[in-house]
């Protein structure tokens, strides 16, 4: 009983409160919303990727051709990605970085090119309790390394709705990348550098997961170490 309630309750869930992150935060301010962040193909639908393996995996912008304005930040300054209302469903974050050879606009970032910045994990108790302090909140902020180069920079936002996530593509991906020019910078080499899509294959143990019943022991962040300069 307690089983087909938590699954029913779930599948609830899943039909309501998506969300979108069109605003970073830079100097304390938001910004408008896709003005910094290249405008996503759910902007109106707000709906999930949920195929690791699909070009829309790295920005989700195949429909969209979107570009942005480039905004200044410093290494070892804050940064903050904000979501049109928040992250309700029950998940992770991973935020990645990648450096554009040159000028960010129109740079796709392809190749393993992605080192991962920033995440918010799981909390386990042994299988007592699972909680998920990403849930909630209307966005993320985090320090960018100070010795992380200058230059120009796709930020990618990675909440990770691990609500239906108990079969293969049930985990929900909400995805958006930004435009940001480092200034200031240190001579550190991120890593380790991986492609996306690449990086996941749907498989790993903190993407394909029954959070509800049994309650999980344990929870492994999926994606590289964060690289914190």
């Amino acid at each position: 009983m307690l089983k087909a309630f938590v699954t029913l309750a779930a599948l609830v869930a899943s039909a309501t409160a998506h969300y979108t992150f069109p605003s970073l935060v830079v100097g304390g301010q938001t910004t408008p919303a896709w003005v910094n962040v290249r405008k996503t193909n759910n902007f109106n639908t707000q709906a999930p990727v949920t195929d690791v393996t699909s070009p829309d995996f790295r920005c989700y912008d195949s429909q969209t051709q979107a570009t942005a304005e480039t905004i200044t930040v410093q290494a070892g300054g804050p940064l903050g990605i904000m979501s049109d209302g928040t992250i309700y469903h029950p998940g992770v974050v991973n935020v990645y970085m990648a450096k554009a050879p040159g000028d960010v606009d129109g740079w796709a970032g392809d190749g393993a090119v992605w080192f991962k910045v920033y995440q918010i994990t799981a909390e386990t108790n042994g299988g007592q309790s699972i909680t998920f302090p990403a849930e909630g909140v209307p966005g993320v902020s985090f320090t960018l390394p100070k010795n992380l180069p200058s230059g120009q920079y796709l930020v990618r936002m990675e909440a990770i709705a691990l609500h239906v996530a108990q079969s293969y593509g049930g985990a929900q991906f909400y995805i958006s990348c930004g435009q940001v020019n480092v200034v200031n910078g240190g001579s550190g080499t991120p890593g380790p550098l991986v492609s996306i899509p690449g990086v996941y294959t749907g498989y790993e143990p903190g993407i394909l997961i029954n959070i509800n019943y049994p309650i999980p022991k344990n929870y492994t962040q999926p994606g590289p170490p964060v690289w914190s300069g």
